[in-house]
């Protein structure tokens, strides 16, 4: 198939289903044999029932005509015979042709590289792998994980380029995941993803449920981390390891489990027509919280949970805001919101207050998707008194965050090329970016679900398409629009890491057994990845627009789960060929009608 190029020049092999296929998949109409039923077939079933009586007048003149031809006639009669039979073959053909290879429609970029960064996933599982898996140079591993714990923690996904899985990052990328399904089902549906992002989340969220006794009432520890980061002294493709993987329980790690039950809570509504598997997501998301509140948390001074290896939260409070709004949603249980527009809790969780780190979204800060979650009950709902005064306050927070990514801002820099710094030209900007023009593109999708044109942001007035172009500018600096020319996600473009930090692809698929020292020599190899893992996106450039395309720097080539499905979330937010805008009701489906509670009377003074 000839390659279509991008907006930006690169160019990537389309591999579309015919249109015959979106027939059946419901995209087009699907006739029945009847409609193909041809006007003259009362008269073709005549013809078959005088066909004998014809074929005898046809004998009879055919005889006659044999001893009276004209050779002039008979060649002119030839010639014209040939040359009407060949126009009728020409045409059978060009039909032919036109229904067999019509070419298929054009694809924006947004939904390519939508479909490329889901595939991410699919490279990313642990354990025996589906049958539809689709990465050829992956294949089961680690099916050992966790013997003896519970019932054994084989399966989910692997965090980047090491073969370990860390339950923190993995429940927030499945809460990102699921949440862009709640709000934008149609869009995934229209790009043809739908079924693989929900089987995504699965995949995700059965590991979980593996992770701690989801069939109890209540539970005093969950897994941390399964496997360890030895990446200095060993490098191995998962498929190779037969080493011991220790499993890393934790009693005491409230932010972890809030989590975890964001994760199961807004997953279980992703999966609310599977009665029965979302009833168990909801169960496992119930007993999640009450392990991390503990009495709403008053054990804890709001220090960070128990550390793993990489990934240990600097403080749980902005986890029970985000998970306490998720259980909300999933269950319609009010003691949640009753819990998330404390006061208390939002001073606990610094929701109000600035500082360098205000509105960036990420693993471990909550508060910018906690904020614009809970408005969005607010801007639907419309709860009133108690709890107005509250989600007011979150409204307007996010409102700030929203306006403070916008050009005129001066909250953040940006590179020369455009990048925003979220994290002040930290390494790995990118898992923050495309969170960003998530949040800022879902907040100009409020705007419009509630016929509101925009916001005023200081003394400036921004209609709701300034948030969407923002998210866009961003995205495509990622997809290449920026000063390297370079798309930071793999497989995108003809021009990306080609020396991605990532054992799996940095190795021969032939290699099945090997030692961690004789792998170190693909680390160390100065040719590309022999594996490409189509759809990572890796840590990102730095505050100079510099990128090292460097196997050994996993600041700048290592791929994450948490940042990819940012960007997931990012790409099908802005895909707009369909003009569909959030699903303003499924999010609310447990929500039960709310009666508004009048405000107590006032005080009555003394006589």
């Amino acid at each position: 198939m000839p390659e279509r190029s991008n907006l930006w020049g690169g160019t990537f092999d389309i591999t579309l289903e015919m249109e015959d296929q979106s027939i059946e998949n419901g995209h087009g109409h699907h006739y029945g044999r009847s409609a193909y039923q041809s006007p003259l077939e009362d008269e073709v079933k005549q013809g078959w029932l005088l066909r004998p009586a014809m074929d005898m007048e046809m004998k009879r003149k055919k005889k006659k005509r044999c001893f009276n031809i004209n050779p002039t006639v008979l060649i002119r009669n030839l010639v014209v015979v040939a040359v009407l039979a060949g126009i009728v073959a020409l045409v059978a053909f060009l039909a032919t042709r036109r229904h067999h290879h019509r070419p298929p429609p054009v694809q924006d970029n947004y939904t390519i590289a939508l479909q490329r960064a889901l595939m991410f996933f699919n490279a990313q599982r642990s354990g025996k792998l589906p049958a539809n898996n689709n990465v050829s140079w992956r294949g089961d591993s680690c099916l050992d994980d966790g013997n003896g714990y519970l019932n054994g923690l084989e399966g989910g996904y692997y965090d980047g380029g090491d073969a370990v899985k860390y339950s923190f990052p993995a429940s927030f990328a499945m809460t990102m995941l699921s949440w862009s399904v709640l709000e934008y089902s149609a869009k995934y549906e229209t790009a043809g993803e739908l079924n693989h992002v929900k089987d995504i989340i699965r995949w995700g969220t059965d590991y979980l449920l593996k992770t701690f006794n989801s069939s109890a009432d209540t539970i005093d520890k969950i897994v941390l981390q399964v496997g360890k980061n030895s990446s200095e002294n060993c490098w191995i493709r998962p498929e190779s390891i037969n080493y011991p993987r220790p499993v890393i329980p934790c009693s005491t790690c409230p932010a972890l489990a809030a989590e975890m039950a964001a994760a199961l809570a807004a997953a279980s509504i992703v999966f609310k027509d599977d009665h029965k598997y979302s009833k168990k997501l909801v169960h496992g998301a119930v007993i999640l919280f009450k392990f991390a509140t503990k009495g709403e948390g008053e054990r804890y001074a709001g220090g960070s949970d128990p550390p793993s290896n990489f990934y240990n939260s600097s403080g749980f409070w902005d986890e029970f805001v985000w998970g306490g709004a998720w259980m909300y949603c999933a269950t319609g249980n009010s003691s949640y919101i009753d819990l998330v527009t404390s006061p208390g809790l939002a001073k606990h969780a610094k929701a109000f207050w600035g500082g360098p780190d205000h509105g960036v979204l990420g693993w471990d800060n909550k508060h910018a998707g906690a904020q614009l979650l809970m408005s969005r009950l607010r801007m639907f709902l419309d709860f009133g008194y108690p709890y107005e005064e509250m989600l007011k306050n979150f409204h307007e927070q996010i409102s700030e965050i929203i306006c403070s990514y916008l050009p005129g801002s001066h909250n953040f820099k940006r590179t020369n090329g455009g990048l925003i710094e979220l994290n002040h030209g930290k390494p790995k900007p990118l898992q923050y970016v495309t969170n960003a023009a998530f949040l800022a593109t879902l907040y100009a999708d409020y705007l419009e679900a509630t016929l509101t044109p925009g916001w005023q942001c200081g003394a400036k007035f921004y209609p709701k398409d300034a948030f969407r172009d923002f998210a866009k500018t961003q995205i495509d600096y990622i997809l290449g629009r920026n000063l390297r020319h370079m798309s930071y996600v793999v497989g995108f473009s003809d021009n990306f890491p080609q020396y991605v930090y990532h054992k799996g692809a940095s190795i021969r698929d032939y290699i099945k057994h090997q030692s961690c020292q004789e792998g170190l020599r693909w680390k160390e190899r100065k040719k590309p990845n022999p594996n490409t893992i189509v759809g990572a996106m890796v840590g990102g450039p730095d505050k100079d627009d510099g990128f090292q395309d460097n196997r050994s720097n996993y600041n700048f080539t290592e791929p994450t789960i948490a940042g990819n499905a940012g960007l997931i979330a990012a790409l099908v937010a802005l895909l707009d060929g369909s003009k569909t805008g959030v699903d303003k009701n499924t999010m609310f489906y447990a929500i039960p009608p709310f009666s508004m509670s009048r405000p107590p009377p006032p005080p009555v003074g003394k006589p």
